[in-house]
């Protein structure tokens, strides 16, 4: 379903907080039907909108639609609201809700979440404090501009009723038009309470008790369970036989299922049952199962890589992303060339929690229990698989044990909801590790070619761009391609955002490639910052490689090129102040790691700089990264001793939240700069457990500095930015310790150790 295909709403009247784009996702508004106010006054809770509810016992709920994955979305949207309703915290509770066309279009990604719902949910809670304060004076008998609403209260003077009194009474009954809710001006940001404050989070106490319940956790009555037979290749297998007759000798082992998906989300799938999971896991090991497998049974990661590096190389390939000015003449005016490549490898999602899902089917409809970060995106192919319509499939949300862009796309719960279906009974599959890595969709692996022309005064004169990926979106959600440059042709957005950096350069050229052998022998998937990650390695790497070919300081030659002009000027209000924000916190970031004093480091002890405006420019956050690392000649290693990053988000609206996603989106790049990766053998992923595959560990966290720079913008995403400075960042600290320029990602000792070899000390 795409956004177009929400709710029409006809009435010209809305209860408080409902207008006609009632909640605005990133992919266009959709509408929220609102309940009538009568029916809310028979239930004597008071519900001024679908987002929230005040109980006559003074309890305030607020539904959050966004899926919590340990970034504590609750806490901060609870809080959008709360701060408009002038709630006393105390009173505020939040509500995770399951899929409903209610509550428009659902999905936990790409840093949206507060960006986007702060003002409808902002402007729900302002209006219901309207009509609050309209009743309470009333029952006060003032009027109400002679009232404030403070704490959960309307207060005249020294008296005072309060919300769950005022509630409690059944005279509320205010509606508004959609011109009255447009008209509210929302609070000036002087007179803030609750955001930006250091306040209680909402969601920490049920995850520190154990009483939060993750997809994982949960149970119905008489399920039984099932532990995927995945084929040895994504796409193409076909089973050509079946033996369980070792299987059947597993005490609790039911039957084998082979699932047979309309949807072909499951292609040469089997389902192991049996009613209890360790029946099932280790009925499944002793399953044989002879397939004919698909055609990508002979790739591997190399030929992915060669078949990028000859598309990169390829000047008619892909589609244009940005297209300014006259390269070929840049080019051949040019008094210096820089020709590079840049690569990185297959990356895992490797969630704490490995995917899962619980399916039944009651009175003709099913409930299909997991966490998911995408609701929206996978109900209509439940509904392919399944073949009933999607309003008979409830997705029921729970905790997420990790998402990080994995549980954006919900294929895991297409093969639980076809083994229920095929044995007629509630049937709860769990994925192994080695099982959800071999189903993982993964970062693709990439190549990107950067040429860049130099003037002889050391001027960016030209830049040219091309970046081949496997495509997530063109797999998983095509509607949602896009033509960037008139005429340029259709790009995968998530393979293209960040590319279209903000630094000014009269000629440049951005191409988005696809990688077709990786499309046609993986799932590529969307992972933590997504195209932005990879996509920021090449573009901060290549710049400071200008810098050093033009005999510029590395911050002076990118704060040079941050001048804010013509389309880097931002406009308003995403992406207001444009690239001289990002110049701001990069000064910032420069005093704090005291930049300019570098050249008094150890020996082979470095420091590097590295940009974002990530996730995308439609809605920009700025982000310095400079990372100071030690290298060890004798064997290669890379030492990352601390790491300064400042952003500017805008307005911060949950403190300890954004301070913890920052936290964690610098460790994540960390890890997969130095660490993380995998490959593609015979058309499978290789590593498929932690014993391999390897992430960052405790003992090599560094110390991490970071910083906001504080105003009222409007508010930007957190979870992922950070992520996607941090690799170049490192990289160019390397050459700035020891001269050596590392290109490929992971940053191996191995490779770092024999360029050391081969190059004078």
């Amino acid at each position: 379903m795409t956004a177009q295909q929400g709710f029409t709403l006809s009435r010209r009247r809305f209860l408080v907080g409902s207008t006609a784009g009632g909640l605005l996702m990133a992919f266009g508004g959709v509408g929220i039907p609102a309940r009538s106010a009568r029916a809310a006054l028979t239930a004597r809770a008071y519900e001024p909108t679908v987002w929230l509810q005040i109980n006559p016992d003074g309890r305030i709920l607020v539904n959050i639609a966004k899926a919590e994955m340990g970034q504590h979305v609750g806490t901060a949207l609870a809080r959008l609201v709360a701060e408009e309703l002038e709630a006393d915290w105390s009173d505020v509770e939040i509500v995770h809700v399951d899929s409903d066309p209610k509550w428009g279009y659902m999905i936990t990604g790409a840093s949206w979440s507060v960006h986007t719902s702060f003002e409808p949910l902002s402007r729900a809670g302002a209006a219901g404090r309207i009509a609050l304060l309209e009743a309470g004076a009333a029952l006060l008998g003032v009027a109400p501009e002679e009232c404030v609403a403070r704490s959960s209260s309307v207060i005249a003077g020294g008296r005072s009723v309060s919300y769950a009194q005022i509630v409690h009474s059944g005279t509320l009954d205010r509606s508004f038009s959609e011109e009255e809710l447009k008209a509210i001006v929302l609070k000036p940001a002087s007179d803030r309470r609750l955001l930006g404050k250091q306040i209680r989070a909402l969601d920490i106490p049920a995850k520190t008790d154990g009483s939060a319940v993750f997809g994982i956790d949960a149970k119905v009555a008489g399920m039984v369970y099932a532990r995927p037979v995945i084929p040895p290749t994504r796409y193409g297998c076909v089973i050509r036989s079946v033996d369980d007759s070792a299987a059947r000798s597993v005490p609790g082992y039911l039957r084998s299922v082979t699932i047979e998906d309309p949807s072909n989300t499951c292609q040469g799938w089997l389902a192991v049952v049996a009613d209890r999971y360790h029946a099932a896991l280790k009925a499944a090991d002793l399953l044989r199962v002879d397939w004919h497998p698909g055609p990508g049974s002979d790739v591997d990661e190399t030929a992915i890589q060669q078949r990028g590096a000859q598309l990169a190389s390829d000047d008619s390939a892909g589609s244009l992303w940005v297209h300014e000015g006259d390269i070929a003449q840049a080019f051949a005016d040019a008094d210096q060339m820089l020709d590079h490549t840049y690569r990185t490898a297959s990356v895992l999602h490797m969630t704490l929690e490995p995917v899962n899902a619980l399916a039944l089917e009651q009175d003709g409809h099913w409930h299909i229990h997991a966490g998911n970060q995408w609701q929206s995106l996978i109900l209509p192919v439940l509904s392919q698989a399944l073949e009933v319509p999607q309003e008979r499939i409830t997705l029921h949300q729970y905790h997420l044990g990790g998402g990080f862009g994995r549980r954006l796309w919900g294929d895991y719960m297409v093969p639980a909801a076809l083994t229920a279906k095929a044995i007629g009974r509630p049937v709860k599959m769990v994925f192994t590790r080695e099982d959800d890595a071999r189903f993982d969709c993964p970062r693709s692996p990439t190549v990107q070619r950067l040429r860049s022309a130099l003037s002889r005064d050391g001027q960016l004169t030209g830049w040219d761009h091309a970046a081949v990926a496997g495509w997530p979106t063109e797999a998983m959600a095509p509607a949602f391609l896009k033509e960037n440059v008139a005429g340029g042709g259709k790009s995968d957005i998530f393979s293209a955002n960040g590319a279209d950096h903000w630094n000014s350069n009269a000629n440049q050229r951005v191409r988005a490639i696809k990688n077709d052998l990786a499309q046609e022998t993986f799932l590529p998937g969307w992972l933590r910052a997504v195209g932005a990650g990879w996509l920021g390695w090449a573009v901060e790497s290549h710049l400071d490689e200008l810098a050093i070919a033009a005999g510029r300081d590395p911050v002076e030659f990118r704060l040079a090129l941050l001048d804010a002009k013509g389309r880097n000027a931002g406009q308003m209000p995403e992406s207001v102040g444009g690239a001289a924000r990002l110049a701001a916190a990069l000064r910032r970031a420069a005093e704090l790691a005291d930049w300019n004093h570098r050249g008094k480091l150890p020996k082979d002890t470095g420091l590097g700089v590295a940009l974002c405006a990530g996730q995308e420019r439609a809605m920009p956050t700025w982000v310095a990264t400079i990372a100071r690392v030690s290298v060890n000649r004798a064997n290669g290693g890379i030492q990352v001793e601390k790491i300064t990053s400042v952003a500017d988000a805008g307005t911060i609206v949950h403190p300890d939240g954004a301070l913890a996603q920052m936290e964690s989106a610098t460790l994540w790049g960390l890890s997969m700069a130095l660490y993380e990766s995998t490959e593609i053998k015979a058309g499978q992923i290789a590593d498929r457990n932690l014993h391999s595959y390897r992430p960052l560990r405790m003992d090599q966290v560094p110390e991490l500095e970071i910083d906001f720079i504080r105003n009222h913008h409007i508010s930007t995403g957190l979870g992922e930015p950070a992520v996607i400075p941090v690799a170049a960042a490192i990289a160019n600290a390397v050459y700035d310790a020891v001269g050596i320029r590392l290109r490929d990602l992971p940053l191996r000792p191995d490779a770092l150790k024999a360029a050391l070899i081969s190059t004078p000390s």
